[in-house]
C-alpha cells in the first residue's frame, strides 16, 4: 500500500514557476515508478509526466516538454514537478500516481493515487 499526499499548488500569471511535490509513504517507495497527471474542468484525467524508479528514465507529454522537469529523492520518499514558463490551459488539479511497473503508470492503469493539488494559471 502506498499513500500519497502532493503539495505545491497554488496561483500564479502565465509564465511563472511553480514546484510539485508528492510525498510517498512506505519502505517501497524506491522500488515505485512515479508519475504526474492533471484534469482540468469537464475534461478527462491526462498524463503528465512519468520517472522510473531510479530517476534514470523520465517521460512527458508533449505540450509540456521543454517546460516541466519530474524529479525523485528516494531519500525523502518525495517526487517532484518543476513547472516553468506555465499557460493558462495549464490550470488543471494534478494528481500523483505510483506503480511498480512504469507502463501503468504512463498508462494510469491499477495506479495509486494523491488526492490532487489545484493549480490555476492567470492570463
Amino acid at each position: 500500500q502506498v499513500h500519497l499526499v502532493e503539495s505545491g499548488g497554488g496561483l500564479v500569471q502565465a509564465g511563472g514557476s511553480l514546484r510539485l511535490s508528492c510525498a510517498a509513504s512506505g519502505r517501497t517507495f524506491s522500488s515505485y515508478a512515479m508519475g504526474w497527471f492533471r484534469q482540468a474542468p469537464g475534461k478527462e484525467r491526462e498524463f503528465v509526466a512519468a520517472i522510473s524508479w531510479s530517476g534514470g528514465s523520465t517521460y512527458y507529454t508533449d505540450s509540456v516538454k521543454g517546460r516541466f522537469t519530474i524529479s525523485r529523492d528516494n531519500a525523502k520518499n518525495t517526487v517532484y514537478l518543476q513547472m516553468n514558463s506555465l499557460k493558462p490551459e495549464d490550470t488543471a488539479v494534478y494528481y500523483c500516481a505510483s506503480n511498480a511497473d512504469l507502463r501503468s503508470v504512463i498508462a494510469g492503469t491499477r495506479n495509486y493515487w494523491g488526492q490532487g493539488t489545484q493549480v490555476t494559471v492567470s492570463s
